[in-house]
């Protein structure tokens, strides 16, 4: 079975923790011996999140160059090889050692007249508190959004169009390699008047170019790993509650977080009305019952409606 997995950035860092190294390593480790059970069996390609580390970037790169701080295509890229390499590395540690892995730096292309780049929604960088958000979103001019409790400075994220490098990966797939691409939705470019491509100002989120690439490689599973251990109806509120299986157009009826859950469904109920497969939602220490259909929420066509937890 061909199964698409992408990694949350809560994967990578878990909410509040130090955006460094070593927490990052820590936890790919785990992450690394969840998906080591899914290779054994199956031909794995792993997408990842890069919210936090592409925003830490930009804040350290406008204190080094402030007038001329790199734009979001160039840090896309260097945390994709970043986060590429540890999660290629700590796999590697734990699948045999004649298994494959490598990481490609995907670009994918995006519309320039996308809404999107009017109205920024996705999350990236460390959390702050609203004092502090308030006093960055003056100093540099970003937009500001709640997150949780906390808030984080928001970009334009457009839809994914196409992967530029789909025909490559799927070659390595069709060869046993286990690969990890489309990090961060993908480094988002766009073709100028010429035909030419270029980066955008932009990042592109990793679930809705996870499922691209899911459909693209015609992939029987595709599985998007968070922090939470299902899709709720109403998240937050007193009458929250954990969704177990779903419709895809039902489920897309009900209101969701534009910049966490919201493009999780939507990738989710996309991959399954083009592929008639099964994707699912889920916490990453239960890949493996969510494989099996015994965890995370469900999302199929075989299922007639939505379907709470008890």
């Amino acid at each position: 079975m061909r199964v698409v997995v992408a990694l949350g950035g809560n994967a990578i860092l878990r909410r509040g923790q130090e955006l460094n190294a070593e927490n990052q390593r820590a936890n790919i480790r785990r992450a690394a011996a969840e998906l080591a059970a899914v290779n054994a069996d199956h031909e794995l390609i792993i997408a990842h999140g890069n919210g936090p580390q592409v925003g830490l970037l930009a804040l350290m790169d406008a204190a080094w160059s402030p007038a001329h701080p790199s734009p979001l295509d160039i840090l896309g890229a260097e945390t994709s090889g970043m986060i590429g390499y540890m999660i290629e590395q700590e796999l590697g540690n734990v699948v045999p050692t004649e298994d494959h892995i490598v990481t490609i730096l995907t670009q994918t292309l995006v519309d320039p007249r996308d809404p999107a780049f009017d109205n920024p929604t996705k999350p990236v960088g460390p959390v702050y508190g609203q004092r502090e958000a308030e006093r960055l979103c003056a100093e540099k001019g970003w937009s500001v959004a709640r997150d949780g409790e906390y808030f984080r400075r928001v970009v334009p994220s457009p839809l994914p169009q196409r992967i530029i490098e789909i025909d490559a990966i799927r070659i390595l797939v069709e060869n046993g390699i286990v690969v990890i691409c489309a990090g961060g939705g993908g480094i988002p470019t766009a073709h100028d008047k010429q035909g030419k491509l270029h980066g955008v100002e932009a990042v592109v989120d990793k679930d809705l170019a996870g499922g691209l690439l899911a459909r693209d490689l015609e992939a029987d599973q595709f599985i998007m790993l968070t922090d939470v251990p299902y899709v709720y109806e109403a998240h937050g509120e007193p009458e929250q509650r954990a969704i177990r299986s779903a419709h895809p157009d039902l489920l897309e009826t009900l209101d969701f977080a534009s910049g966490s859950m919201g493009p999780k469904v939507t990738a989710a109920c996309e991959f399954v009305r083009a592929t008639g497969k099964i994707s699912a939602i889920g916490r990453l220490s239960e890949l493996q019952r969510i494989m099996q259909g015994e965890a995370g929420t469900v999302i199929s066509c075989e299922h007639p409606g939505i379907v709470h937890c008890d």
